[in-house]
């Protein structure tokens, strides 16, 4: 079978960005108004008044200080609270795959390719824009690539399960080289009137060209290693959103359509899973892991990766070792580790290994071990 290679990697970042200022400032107007407009039920008991948001708890729950979003001005609306952007005609160059091929070129530029050289287009992500046609399918037209596309979903592992599949195309000769995409705009998902949530996501988009060793001709590949990935079914990351949501229409609009979590419970169940699963990655390698130089985790929350670091390496580990990037992005869900990968790659020496890792609803877990060329 070909060895596949990581050939170039791309990243769309919106222009917009709300501070934890900025949105502790709007919560708390909408938080106020709420009380005011349901004083009677609450001193009644009937209704629980919300509790302030504030700057200290926003950064010390996530480590968090601010995000991308492709829209701020609806969100910081406390009347509104949801981004205003128009939607387009079928005609236009949807949104999702619009931010796609933004990331796509630039992957396609480091990696030394062009749309002609990619027989297959992988949209991965937690959130598509619409049920059909595929998100992959546009963008493989809007960038003028033969060959075949399709969309996937596995939450926040969506960039490390869609690697796997591109290797798969790869060593089979399926493709040439596969263009993976992980356009989030989960400023969509968020419910921004959840005190214990509001602060969690941002939106951005990542792109990896991924194609065989022996015709990679870019600056920037990486040999990939080995793969793992494992689900475990759990409710305690979850969104109820689809198509059967109208045969019940008491349920239209409820807060469970939107993004929602028992994060207590998921730190303590993921944090063991996704650390052994890293040892696991490793060993099936062949390695062990004080060889490995560098861990591109799941940018959800400092606190999941300061500990999945520690359970790995049975230290703290050292500055550079496991980069973070959610306190500028937030949780950007399935792009997060790639944006990490992207940002914190390029001074590694050839030669030396890196582990990619992401984890979320599902569960599901997935891990890349890659070798710099």
């Amino acid at each position: 079978m070909k060895q596949a290679v990581i050939s170039g990697t791309g990243l769309f970042t919106p222009a917009q960005s709300i501070s934890n200022e900025e949105l502790v400032e709007c919560f708390n107007a909408y938080a106020e108004q709420f009380n005011a407009d349901n004083a009677a039920a609450i001193a009644d008991g009937t209704v629980t008044a919300l509790e302030m948001s504030s700057v200290a708890f926003i950064e010390k729950a996530s480590g968090i200080k601010s995000r991308y979003v492709m829209e701020k001005s609806g969100i910081l609306d406390p009347a509104r609270m949801v981004s205003r952007i128009p939607e387009r005609a079928d005609e236009e160059l949807s949104l999702q795959a619009e931010i796609c091929v933004a990331a796509a070129r630039q992957a396609l530029d480091r990696a030394g390719r062009v749309p002609a050289d990619i027989d297959m287009v992988l949209v991965a992500c937690s959130n598509m824009q619409r049920g059909y046609p595929a998100m992959a399918v546009e963008v493989q037209g809007a960038l003028g690539i033969e060959g075949y596309g399709f969309d996937m979903n596995v939450a926040c592992s969506s960039a490390t399960f869609g690697i796997q599949q591109a290797v798969a195309a790869v060593q089979s000769g399926q493709a040439r080289a596969v263009l993976v995409l992980n356009p989030e705009i989960t400023s969509g998902h968020l419910n921004w009137r959840d005190r214990d949530s509001h602060f969690i996501f941002g939106d951005a988009c990542t792109a990896m060209v991924i194609e065989a060793a022996d015709t990679a001709k870019g600056s920037h590949r990486w040999e990939i290693v080995g793969t793992k990935l494992k689900t475990s079914f759990s409710n305690n990351i979850r969104n109820n959103f689809g198509f059967l949501n109208r045969f019940d229409e008491s349920g239209i609009g409820q807060p469970d359509k939107l993004f929602r979590q028992q994060g207590r419970k998921v730190f303590k169940d993921v944090c063991p899973m996704a650390a052994d699963m890293i040892k696991t990655t490793i060993a099936s390698a062949g390695l062990e892991v004080p060889q490995v130089s560098r861990y591109w985790l799941h940018q959800a929350n400092l606190n999941m990766n300061l500990l999945i670091s520690r359970m790995v390496l049975g230290r703290d580990a050292e500055p550079g070792e496991a980069p973070v990037i959610l306190d500028t992005y937030a949780n950007t869900s399935s792009a997060g580790s790639v944006i990490a990968f992207h940002k914190y790659s390029d001074d590694m020496a050839p030669g030396q290994l890196g582990v990619i890792c992401s984890f979320g609803a599902g569960y599901s877990i997935g891990c890349v071990v890659v070798r710099r060329i």
